[in-house]
């Protein structure tokens, strides 16, 4: 009896420790679940807002535009700096300083209104430094931008330089034949050389399109300023004022030269309509 109330005892610890136990790995997943509940949050909350999320960045890679962006810059300032600037500018651009850049054209005039233009291709990155770099903060009097989407023509011209290329391994294959007659063997010729110069072409055009997206176009155009521009214009109106007096003078002398011998005609069949209208007056009162 002792031995049984001994085990007794015993096997009711056993349990209350397994209770326990389980208890407790309980209470620890509990614990483990509620703190990284947070963190679970927070990670999803990154995925819906990372860009490849079902939100606005889909949205924005839907989109599926190619675009090409053109800049035009107008920057006013003295005569005296539209050179030196023109030229720093250019510099700048000729020497990559704010990365891959080519000048495609300037022109500049002088005199008592100089002005200046520049026009140059350039890596996104380098766009807004170089235009600072012209505009020096507060001289830019006017900036426009505009894009033209080049998707539509790129997929297009990715199409037909697929469709050229398998017509090229096709024809290519038939020349290989060994049945063909002399006239097949030389329309095959002519037409894989239109093909391969249709492909150059496209691929040219490839090429074009790929540097007019990844690059961007910018055309700079150096003025005087309105107070400075106001002057010149009065200047060169007291200069022309004897020219245009003298085009005046000039135009009357013509006219009256023109007109004289008309006059002169006028005059003389004037006179003779009425010295005959006189005399049939007078023949009228004489019967």
């Amino acid at each position: 009896m002792e031995k049984a109330n001994m085990r007794m005892p015993a096997r009711k610890s056993g349990a209350m420790l397994r209770w326990l136990l389980l208890a407790a790995l309980a209470a620890a997943a509990l614990g483990c679940s509620s703190k990284h509940a947070p963190e679970a949050a927070a990670s999803a909350a990154d995925e819906a807002a990372a860009p490849g999320a079902s939100g606005g960045g889909s949205a924005k890679a839907d989109l599926g535009v190619l675009l090409a962006y053109e800049h035009r810059v107008r920057v006013r300032l003295s005569g005296e700096q539209i050179a030196g600037r023109t030229k720093a500018v250019q510099d700048a651009c000729t020497a990559a300083k704010f990365g891959a850049c080519v000048v495609l054209g300037m022109n500049q005039s002088g005199g008592d209104a100089p002005s200046a233009s520049l026009q140059v291709r350039i890596v996104p990155q380098g766009v807004e430094p170089l235009i600072a770099l012209a505009g020096q903060g507060d001289q830019i009097a006017e900036r426009g931008i505009q894009a033209e989407d080049l998707a539509v023509a790129v997929r297009d011209n990715t199409m037909r330089q697929d469709r050229l290329r398998r017509e090229h391994a096709r024809l290519l294959e038939f020349q290989e034949r060994r049945d063909l007659k002399m006239a097949d063997v030389l329309t095959l010729s002519e037409r894989i050389a239109e093909i391969e110069s249709q492909l150059q072409a496209a691929e040219q055009e490839a090429a074009q399109q790929q540097r007019r997206i990844s690059t961007q176009l910018i055309t700079f155009e150096f003025a005087t300023t309105a107070a400075q521009e106001s002057s010149s214009e009065i200047g060169q109106a007291l200069k022309e004022f004897g020219g245009i007096v003298a085009a005046v003078v000039a135009f009357l002398i013509r006219a009256f030269a023109v007109l004289l011998p008309l006059g002169l005609v006028g005059g003389f069949c004037l006179w003779v309509v009425l010295k005959l209208w006189r005399a049939r007056r007078r023949r009228k009162a004489a019967g």
